[in-house]
C-alpha cells in the first residue's frame, strides 16, 4: 500500500509558565489516545527536552504521517495536528505550541 508523503509534527512543552509546574506525561498520553481513537488515527508520541536561553524544560514531539492504514490528504493531517496541538496547549498550560509541516511552522497560543 503506497500514499503521498505528508507530515507533521507537534512540538508541546510541559513546564507551566505560572506555575513552573510540570505536566504528567500521562496527561499528555491520555490526551492523544482519546483523540486518535475519537478520530481514527495514528501518531507518535515521543518525549524530547527544550534546552533554551538560560532555561530547559522537558517536552513531547507528537508525529503525523499520511499512514497508508488510514490514507488522508495533507488538509485534513494539517487541521488534525492543529486540533491536537490545542489540546495539548489546554491540558498542559502552555502559552505557545509549534506544529511543524513540510513548508510551514504554525505556532499556537
Amino acid at each position: 500500500m503506497k500514499v503521498l508523503t505528508y507530515s507533521a509534527t507537534i512540538y508541546v512543552g510541559r513546564k507551566c509558565r505560572k506555575t513552573g509546574l510540570t505536566c504528567k506525561w500521562s496527561i499528555i498520553t491520555k490526551a492523544v489516545e482519546l483523540y486518535v481513537n475519537k478520530i481514527g488515527l495514528c501518531v507518535t508520541v515521543t518525549p524530547t527536552y527544550f534546552f533554551y536561553t538560560n532555561g530547559k524544560e522537558k517536552g513531547a514531539m507528537i508525529g503525523f504521517i499520511n499512514y497508508p492504514r488510514f490514507p488522508s490528504t495533507n488538509s485534513k493531517i494539517k487541521k488534525q495536528a492543529l486540533e491536537l496541538a490545542n489540546i495539548l496547549r489546554i491540558k498542559c498550560k502552555q502559552l505557545k505550541v509549534s506544529v511543524v509541516f513540510p513548508k510551514e511552522t504554525i505556532m499556537l497560543g
